[in-house]
């Protein structure tokens, strides 16, 4: 595990592009989210390349993502004091769990619980069972804390775009149609889009750890 700065997370709009929070802010409490994170190589980088842009013909206010990851939770509020307890219980409930591949290749339009934010995603199609088990370990932890578990049946996802807003109705439909034979008809898509999950990560406020899978 690592960790960086205690200082207190700031609530900017601007810094993070605009974006409505789920829940206001108050000292002492940090946002808490648990997630895979995506390790991507140059040919993903490629791929995006070619899908972005032409999601933005039909949204041109699409952005890319700052960094992919695949979420085992919701957003929740921790107290700083839970924190280190939180984590720790974390780690041991990863502790013994087993890497795995997985391969994500379905284009899908999603947007937050608000309808504020619409994100451009890769769905899961293989290695869901296992994210299905990671995300039931993660569950008893937020039971443990009293917090919000995660959805049920979810759609386990690598976010590559967002906006603000509901986009759904420009993005559904035939722009899906496009983006998802772009991913088909890219050079080896199986091989380019399967990845490895290593290590769980929990980002609370400023604060990041890492849990490696065994």
């Amino acid at each position: 595990m690592f960790l960086d700065t205690e200082e207190e997370p700031e609530d900017d709009r601007e810094k993070h592009g605009g974006r409505v929070r789920t829940f206001p802010h108050e000292r002492g409490n940090w946002a808490t989210h648990v997630y895979v994170p995506y390790e991507t190589g140059e040919e993903f980088l490629d791929l995006l390349d070619m899908l972005l842009p032409h999601a933005q013909t039909y949204v041109p206010r699409l952005v890319q993502m700052e960094a992919f990851h695949l979420s085992l939770s919701q957003s929740v509020v921790l107290r700083h004091h839970w924190i280190l307890p939180f984590v720790q219980a974390l780690k041991d409930r990863m502790a013994t769990f087993p890497r795995f591949f997985f391969t994500a290749n379905r284009v899908k339009i999603y947007t937050n619980q608000e309808k504020t934010r619409t994100f451009v995603g890769l769905e899961v199609t293989s290695g869901h069972a296992q994210f299905l088990d990671l995300v039931s370990e993660v569950d008893r932890v937020m039971e443990e804390f009293d917090l919000t578990t995660f959805y049920q049946d979810p759609s386990f996802h690598v976010s590559l775009a967002w906006c603000v807003g509901d986009a759904r109705l420009p993005l559904e439909g035939r722009c899906l149609r496009e983006l998802q034979n772009i991913v088909d008809e890219f050079e080896d898509p199986e091989m380019v889009l399967r990845a490895h999950a290593e290590q769980v990560r929990c980002k609370s406020g400023n604060k990041f750890f890492s849990m490696p899978l065994q």
